[in-house]
């Protein structure tokens, strides 16, 4: 049963964390918005700091503090909260700037694509590195410059070279998220789909810790945005890039059940979508409570609990866009829960997704056409929303891709029946 009380170690966390919003995030919003490509350390830094003293938001804790936290857990028959709480942190710190945010160390896609596909060999080996001194991130390489969302299309190739025992991957990827960061700074690794046996499709499907440092992998171009600018987004190109065995996520063997190939490796898609979510809920949220206090200041409030009819344009649509955030994130909650709970969620995912990228979208646009001029110009962070906005609706699975994912798990299609 889902309970919608705030846990009392999310609601600590949540303070802190405006804190840090309010205070290290809003005042240099448009700064790194102009400057595109200009790292956020000062952020990064105290982020890293704050959540290795905590364990907040790490996937990685270290296995004493993980034993601690499971006996706690046990002692107070407390419900796990982990997702959740990452789904308070990623909604407060994208209210403050959700740019800034996705430079946040700790991880991301490529830690969470390990925690969904990896041993626990692989799990200590590579996510205990985010409680290490220096920042560590992480990043996950899908997209190619011929497919996005199809991901049977991939070309890049991984052949095993039994001599060494090395896997050899060779290919070009596009819009990696963080992949900068990921491979330039020391301890951190890029998790690279590519494919063991093209002749196999989808069975032949895995994903590879390709770790900074590893001859043949460059960074070949960060693109020019329309938002998230504070984010670097980077085209990867792997030639002869060769990574240990071991690095593989999932099983080497093809099999014609892609449970521990295909399958395994987009499970990391049912943990991220939900937290992608709600990052464009605090984009939301910050878009309405700035409406609200602009209309305030202009001596228009807000009368709740009236009849429909007798409130003005501006009253119904404010209140309209607060129901869109309201459900947009009770479908956030309720796919975490099931995540922290072990309950199989990509339906519940794909909803929380579609819904998020829809009502961000639409919020941040009808807040620039409410005031005018003043959400046009660059007095007020409106116009940076709105261009921040969009792309919660594309990247970890289009609007369109979340639709058909949705139109499957409920009328119990294949993607081959529907596409």
């Amino acid at each position: 049963m889902i309970e919608f009380e705030m846990p009392k170690p999310i609601a600590q966390q949540s303070y802190v964390l405006q804190t840090v919003a309010e205070n290290m995030m809003r005042p240099v919003s448009r700064y790194f918005d102009e400057h595109e490509h200009e790292i956020p350390w000062d952020y990064i830094n105290f982020m890293h700091m704050a959540m290795k003293a905590t364990g907040a938001g790490s996937l990685a804790p270290p296995e004493e503090k993980k034993k601690e936290g499971e006996e706690a857990e046990k002692k107070e028959k407390r419900p796990p909260i982990g997702y959740q709480m990452l789904a308070f942190m990623l909604e407060m710190l994208s209210w403050g700037d959700v740019g800034i945010y996705l430079c946040t160390p700790g991880g991301g896609l490529g830690a969470a694509a390990v925690e969904a596909a990896g041993t626990p060999e692989q799990k200590q080996k590579f996510l205990a590195r985010f409680r290490e001194e220096k920042p560590v991130f992480a990043a996950m390489a899908m997209t190619e410059p011929h497919c996005g969302s199809d991901t049977s299309a991939i070309r890049t190739t991984a052949v095993l070279d039994k001599n060494t025992n090395e896997w050899v991957l060779n290919g070009e990827k596009i819009f990696v998220t963080a992949g900068q960061k990921s491979l330039e700074e020391s301890n951190g690794f890029v998790v690279v789909w590519a494919t063991i046996d093209p002749s196999a499709g989808r069975a032949g499907m895995r994903s590879f810790v390709v770790e900074a440092g590893t001859p043949g992998v460059k960074v070949t171009k960060l693109e020019h945005k329309l938002g998230i600018r504070a984010s670097d987004t980077a085209s990867i190109v792997l030639q002869d890039a060769r990574v240990p065995f071991e690095n593989i996520l999932g099983s080497p063997e093809i099999q014609p059940d892609t449970s521990k190939g295909f399958k395994g490796a987009m499970a990391t898609f049912d943990a991220t979508r939900p937290l992608v979510s709600a990052t464009g809920v605090g984009v939301a949220r910050a878009t309405l409570e700035l409406v609200k206090e602009l209309l305030a200041k202009q001596g228009i409030e807000i009368r709740y609990g009236h009849p429909r009819s007798k409130l003005t344009n501006i009253e119904r649509e404010i209140i309209d866009m607060e129901v869109m955030l309201r459900s947009a994130w009770l479908l956030v909650i309720k796919a975490v829960w099931m995540a922290d709970n072990r309950k199989p969620n990509p339906l519940e995912a794909s909803m929380a997704k579609l819904r998020a990228g829809d009502i961000v979208t639409k919020i941040t646009q009808r807040a620039l056409e409410l005031m005018g001029p003043i959400g046009y110009s660059r007095d007020y962070l409106l116009e940076k929303w709105f261009r921040d906005a969009k792309i919660t609706d594309i990247y970890e699975g289009t609007g369109q891709i979340n639709r058909l994912v949705v139109a499957r798990n409920i009328l119990g299609y294949s993607g081959r029946e529907l596409r």
